[in-house]
């Protein structure tokens, strides 16, 4: 048959295309959330994370760039995996620093992957209020859980069927965190107070 040939040709030309990006992209996602993890794990020791973060953004941006002629492995689940992890170290930098809030255009994350990374926020914002409530750092763990609640809030405006974006859940689980949380800070309040009545 005249021309099958060759059209099969350019079939197999653009799948080994997308195919080689896919790898790419594959591992780069990886890389990108072993950075994020990284990053997160060095703020909550409190250590200087702006070279990592540096290093995580140049890596996202490369990703994407790379993912520019093949927008539909954007959605792909691996890379949504590492842009809503990437959001997630992001977004935690700038409330620890109490700097601006980056938006998902100025991370060049779709609305999805930055809803669900803002929502993980939530939990490594607990884990900072019992790492404040252990040194017994009451004002920081209050403001911790403050911080907690107003995303919280945010979360909730996010409306949407799990078809547009898997949210629910996440919001379900960021309500029982900061409730917990907000009886742990009580409690340890009270014990507080009993101490310095003590002393």
């Amino acid at each position: 048959m005249k021309g099958l040939k060759e059209a099969v040709d350019e079939v197999i030309r653009e799948l080994d295309e997308k195919d080689a990006v896919r790898e790419i992209a594959l591992k780069a996602s990886r890389d990108i959330l072993r950075r994020s993890k990284e990053a997160i794990a060095m703020m909550h020791r409190g250590k200087d994370a702006v070279e990592t973060l540096r290093k995580l953004r140049e890596d996202h941006m490369a990703l994407i760039s790379t993912l520019r002629e093949h927008p539909e492995l954007i959605h792909a689940g691996y890379v949504s995996d590492a842009s809503q992890e990437f959001t997630e170290a992001m977004v935690l930098y700038t409330v620890f620093e109490e700097e601006e809030i980056p938006s998902s255009g100025e991370l060049k994350v779709d609305a999805g992957s930055y809803a669900m990374g803002l929502a993980d926020v939530v939990g490594e914002l607990r884990r900072s209020v019992l790492d404040h409530l252990k040194e017994g750092d009451m004002e920081t763990a209050e403001l911790r859980l403050v911080q907690m609640e107003e995303i919280y809030e945010q979360l909730m405006r996010l409306d949407y069927p799990s078809a547009i974006v898997q949210i629910r859940q996440k919001q379900d689980m960021a309500r029982a965190l900061i409730e917990k949380t907000r009886g742990e800070v009580a409690i340890s309040k009270r014990l507080l107070a009993v101490e310095r009545r003590l002393v």
